[in-house]
């Protein structure tokens, strides 16, 4: 058994708060937090790696594995799937090894009414304000105003459901945010429920403690 069970990490925002540079920043400070690659029924694009970017699958058996419950959470976005594989997360966490999900509020929904609910940390990034949320996406110089438009109202629907997250923070330092996100993830590490081994520690201390009685 190890020293602990490993960690459901949820990290939600809307576009532009500074989900993936927190996510790589999380990443780097510890190198064994592994990334959940999810399944996808998409077809590949020039570059992506099957089992590295995407677990590209048909549609069929994508739905094969929702009926067996072998994907923690899924979606259908513009015409494709979207799921978590259970067995790998499932892995790990027993390994005590920490998986980070990168979703939205639906799929960290899902994962909070799943069996591995006990085991999850959701972490949701709020932008300081709107306007600056709407510079980001405009400072990216990727999308035409009619594309930030719908991001911007996509935005606002993610942002309506932050009371459901165990934590929230507010992005408006980037260095101060990354510090708070590692303090919750430390913190979280050290949940009793996370630390199988208290039990058998507290009963080597009930003997010891006996022992000296006698």
């Amino acid at each position: 058994m190890t020293n602990r069970r490993g960690l459901l990490i949820i990290l939600s925002s809307p576009s532009g708060a500074g989900k993936s540079t927190l996510s790589k920043r999380l990443r780097a400070w510890d190198t064994t937090i592994r990334f959940s690659v999810s399944a996808t029924t998409r077809q590949p694009r020039a570059g992506e790696v099957d089992g590295t970017d995407y677990h590209f699958m048909s549609e069929e058996a994508f739905k094969r594995d929702v009926a067996a419950d072998n994907m923690l959470e899924h979606a259908h976005v513009f015409g494709n799937f979207y799921g978590s594989p259970r067995k790998p997360v499932e892995t790990a966490i027993e390994a005590g090894c920490d998986v980070l999900f990168d979703i939205d509020w639906q799929g960290a929904q899902q994962i909070r009414n799943s069996s591995l609910a006990p085991n999850t940390l959701s972490i949701f990034l709020l932008p300081p304000s709107i306007r600056e949320l709407h510079r980001r996406l405009v400072g990216r110089g990727q999308d035409a105003p009619e594309v930030i438009a719908r991001r911007m109202q996509k935005s606002w629907d993610e942002i309506s459901h932050w009371g459901s997250y165990d934590y929230v923070l507010i992005n408006d330092d980037l260095d101060r945010t990354a510090a708070d996100l590692k303090g919750i993830v430390t913190a979280t590490r050290l949940r009793r429920t996370q630390q199988p081994m208290l039990v058998d520690h507290v009963r080597r201390l009930q003997t010891e403690f006996e022992e000296m009685q006698e």
